[in-house]
């Protein structure tokens, strides 16, 4: 580990440099970044992850809460669904054991899946761009952005997201954001981005502090990860309006494809 320690707080650098100039979910950089790159196992990069993600997106959630620009509605229905989807996962995981071989393959298998998925969300809302509108001003009539026609759709999408970010620390960035414009299309984008940061911190932590209990998150790896990607979200994030998004976003959505392929084939 002290070998790599430069090397884990740069990667968490770049991960965070990303995530902040382009929004898309570190799980879905990290995670493979920590399969391939450094050869960690499966369930432990995952575990990890999933306590990087919390921590970073607990920032995000005090700034967006600070704002008050979180649709509070539509984090409870989602989070309705994927926290407990979280618990019986991780109770599966507990009963099976993530050293079992089986439960290794369907990981890497349920991870390949999910970056396929976020590829291609990755790659749709770089092809769209911001098409939403803002928020609308204090004297306008608001209507009521946060209400879907299909009640339980988004239960059971938190659901679905709650089994892959559990099992593979990816789901609830570029997938959770193309969810909820599907079924909230009246939710300005500001809204959107922060409901999903705001239903993802209670997801990641429990999914994480659960990992934790199967003995499957490096705490020194963890803290390494996040020294790096603090400075590096906050660059992201000033670097935001001068860097070509679109074609950062279609190539990640590239990076994602392939390395998606090659967990499904492992």
């Amino acid at each position: 580990m002290e070998n790599f320690s430069f090397a884990f707080v740069l990667a968490g650098f770049v991960v965070g440099l990303i995530v902040g100039l382009t929004g898309v979910g570190g799980g879905s950089l990290m995670t493979p970044l920590l399969i391939f790159g450094f050869g960690i196992k499966p369930a432990l990069a995952v575990g990890t992850d999933l306590l990087f993600a919390a921590g970073t997106k607990f920032g995000g959630l005090l700034n967006f809460a600070r704002q008050r620009i979180i649709p509070w509605r539509v984090v409870f229905s989602l989070s309705l669904g994927s926290v407990p989807a979280a618990f019986l996962t991780l109770a599966l995981l507990h009963h099976f054991g993530t050293s079992n071989p089986s439960v290794q393959h369907a990981i890497t298998f349920t991870l390949g899946i999910a970056l396929l998925l976020t590829a291609a969300a990755t790659l749709y809302k770089a092809i769209r761009g911001p098409l939403r509108q803002q928020i609308p001003d204090a004297n306008e009539t608001l209507l009521a952005d946060d209400l879907t026609q299909h009640k339980w759709l988004p239960v059971l999408f938190g659901a679905v997201i709650g089994v892959l970010v559990t099992l593979t620390s990816v789901g609830a960035g570029a997938i959770g954001v193309t969810v909820l414009m599907l079924l909230y299309p009246q939710l300005p984008l500001p809204r959107i981005v922060a409901a999903d940061i705001a239903y993802a911190v209670p997801l990641t932590l429990v999914a994480g502090l659960g990992h934790a209990s199967l003995g499957t998150v490096d705490w020194s790896l963890l803290g390494l990860l996040l020294a790096g990607s603090l400075p590096g979200i906050w660059l992201g994030s000033q670097l935001v309006t001068q860097v070509p998004e679109r074609f950062i976003r279609s190539a990640l959505s590239v990076l994602l494809a392939w390395a998606g392929g090659k967990l499904i084939l492992i």
